[in-house]
């Protein structure tokens, strides 16, 4: 992981919008955890959503299983490798790491939030946060935050791209989830909020752990002597006293 400032995947101008959306975004996942702790029923606007919502027939149906496809162990991974393998491509080491890291800490910190909510749907089946949609609203960011930097979008304009991308893909995910029944409507919004409250942190981690590295090996390169220098100055001086000596 190596690069300058300009190859930041947390671009400095959308620091400080992110950085409050992530902290709201916390703060509906505490909300909401805590309102749903130990739960195993849908409350009065989940169950208005899933009346809407639930038993889409075809098409609808087949583009919610192919959605929900997306957010599974073989999908996420397939979509992670895409995304990893066009960063490589595009000379960005930095950025295939961030699309890792982002997203395993983000269905880590789903995978750890659910037995502590203890929310249940359809028997035991943990339920709060959606990881399916925190997955692919992680994705959407990440994509979104790697081409604001590229294209150099100012505050207003890059938070504003990074914030519609991460609300379409979280949309589609979370209807998806509550279309196949899999998921209460606050499930995938506490999903959707775990992703916005995780990506900036983890964007902030990669970067200022890529700047030590570089800053490291910059000062290796000053400090280290030209190849076929001698340093041991004191052997030297040594060595000419003694041939000073025999003459």
């Amino acid at each position: 992981m190596t690069g300058g400032p300009e190859s930041a995947v947390l671009p400095p101008p959308l620091r400080v919008a992110l950085g409050l959306i992530a902290s709201l975004a916390a703060l509906v996942v505490l909300v909401f955890g805590i309102t749903y702790a130990d739960d195993s029923e849908p409350g009065a606007v989940d169950a208005r959503i899933w009346a809407v919502v639930d038993g889409a027939g075809p098409p609808w149906r087949h583009v919610a299983v192919v959605t929900d496809f997306l957010g599974e162990p073989v999908g996420a991974v397939l979509v992670v490798a895409a995304v990893v393998t066009g960063c490589l491509l595009l000379r960005g080491p930095r950025a295939a790491v961030f699309v890792v890291t982002g997203a395993g800490l983000t269905v880590g910190t789903t995978t750890l939030l659910k037995p502590v909510v203890g929310r249940t749907i359809h028997g035991d089946n943990l339920s709060y946060p959606s990881g399916h949609t925190a997955f692919l609203t992680a994705i959407a960011l990440m994509v979104s935050l790697l081409a604001a930097g590229r294209l150099g979008l100012g505050r207003a304009a890059g938070t504003a791209f990074v914030f519609a991308a991460g609300l379409v893909a979280g949309a589609s995910m979370g209807w998806a989830q509550v279309a196949l029944g899999s998921h209460y409507a606050t499930d995938t919004l506490g999903g959707w909020c775990t992703a916005l409250a995780v990506l900036p942190v983890s964007a902030w981690l990669v970067d200022r752990t890529a700047d030590r590295l570089a800053d490291r090996a910059a000062s290796g390169r000053r400090t280290d002597p030209p190849t076929g220098q001698r340093t041991d100055e004191p052997a030297d001086r040594r060595a000419n006293a003694g041939r000073q000596e025999c003459h």
